[in-house]
């Protein structure tokens, strides 16, 4: 009997210890599928194949918390940009002052580099500085840039030119002949082809391969993978003086072009005018410029929600107006406002995202942090390259 008890304890310690290693080997097993099944990138080439394909990064000028949430107030029905799970709050001001404007924030933006106010495309000593579309450019993406103002105003040309003043558009106009951008849609026709120096910046477009359309009839028509859209003289009116959809269409069409390479696109939506408005202290066409810029949002979210690789990412270069909502009625869809001044002001603005990798949007940080948030989503091998080298 002892000796048959001491040979059971022997095979139940053998058991005991057969079990734990089979457990042992299956926790590793499941461990590194767990680590191959959640690792965000794989690298292949030059670039990672990360789990974001597109980024669309729409900029409501001058849209702060206020807007948005007279524009919520008035419609009647749930705006678009509540579709975005991810919501954050960015700081905007410049190298050289409190309050920022258009350039020095776009600039910020694009580069991950503070400027002063005035400057595109240059850090605050007057050096160039690669924008995120000139590095998606490189790394084989397609680009493009839709604006309600021209193409050549402050906001889109932070992202493709490298001027000291923001008030240089016709530079700014031969800027876009130095890049490889794929897609341009807005207006400032007579930079290119009006112009003082009496260069007609049309006909090297089409020399570069551009399809050069003045009309959204005949952009919406167009199969061209090179699309220049100058539809309007200088800037289109606002929406409530005829524009029409403008916006929501041209970024459909950037879209439509852009998702042909099979790499990838960054695409960069702004609704300008509603700064102006908000610089006129004109209620009316505040309102429907924020509404109109919903609309794109809308658009671009549905494409976002069916293709599944296209991080939106939505906010404003700053606060225009100082706008306090100071009355009004939910079911009367009723805002009252009061905008006391004509400028910009200093105040946090909202960032909204979605879409794979939105989850780096929330928070608090600063405006040259999307740069690198954008790099990193994208999953590009030579980021510290990048951030090291930032200029030419």
């Amino acid at each position: 009997m002892p000796s048959n008890s001491v040979n059971f304890t022997k095979i139940q310690i053998k058991i005991v210890l057969g079990v734990k290693k089979i457990s042992i080997m299956l926790l590793s097993a499941i461990f590194i599928a767990f680590m191959i099944s959640w690792s965000p990138v794989k690298k292949s080439g030059h670039r990672e194949i990360a789990e974001v394909r597109n980024i669309v990064f729409m900029i409501g000028d001058g849209m702060g918390l206020a807007t948005v949430y007279t524009a919520m107030t008035v419609s009647h029905h749930p705006l678009n940009i509540e579709r975005c799970n991810i919501i954050g709050l960015q700081k905007t001001f410049s190298s050289d002052h409190y309050i920022t404007d258009s350039g020095a924030a776009a600039t910020a933006f694009a580069s991950g580099h503070k400027t002063n106010n005035g400057a595109i495309g240059m850090d605050s000593q007057g050096k160039p500085v690669k924008s995120i579309l000139e590095i998606a450019k490189e790394n084989g993406l397609a680009t493009g840039l839709v604006s309600t103002s021209a193409v050549t105003d402050a906001t889109p040309a932070a992202f493709i030119a490298h001027e000291s003043s923001k008030n240089s558009p016709e530079d700014i106009a031969r800027d876009f002949l130095k890049a490889d951008i794929d897609v341009f849609i807005g207006g400032g026709y007579d930079y290119f082809a009006n112009r003082t120096d009496k260069l007609n910046l049309i006909d090297s477009l089409k020399a570069r391969g551009y399809k050069v359309e003045t009309s959204m009839n005949a952009l919406s028509k167009s199969s061209s993978l090179k699309l220049a859209g100058l539809i309007a003289p200088v800037n289109t009116p606002f929406r409530l003086d005829g524009r029409g959809d403008m916006l929501p269409a041209s970024s459909l069409k950037a879209i439509e072009i852009l998702n042909k390479n099979p790499k990838g696109f960054f695409l960069m939506i702004e609704g300008g005018e509603i700064d102006w408005a908000a610089h006129k202290k004109d209620v009316p066409p505040l309102i429907d410029e924020t509404l109109d810029f919903d609309d794109a949002v809308g658009k671009v979210l549905d494409f976002a929600k069916n293709d599944g690789h296209t991080l939106v990412v939505i906010t404003a270069d700053h606060e225009t107006g100082g706008i306090a909502i100071t009355g009004g009625s939910i079911p009367g869809h009723r805002a009252i406002l009061n905008i006391p001044v004509k400028g910009h002001t200093a105040v946090m603005v909202p960032v909204f995202a979605y879409g794979p990798g939105a989850d780096k949007f929330g928070g608090i940080y600063d405006n040259t942090e999307f740069f690198q948030k954008f790099l990193t989503s994208y999953g590009f091998e030579d980021l510290n390259l990048v951030l090291a080298n930032p200029s030419y």
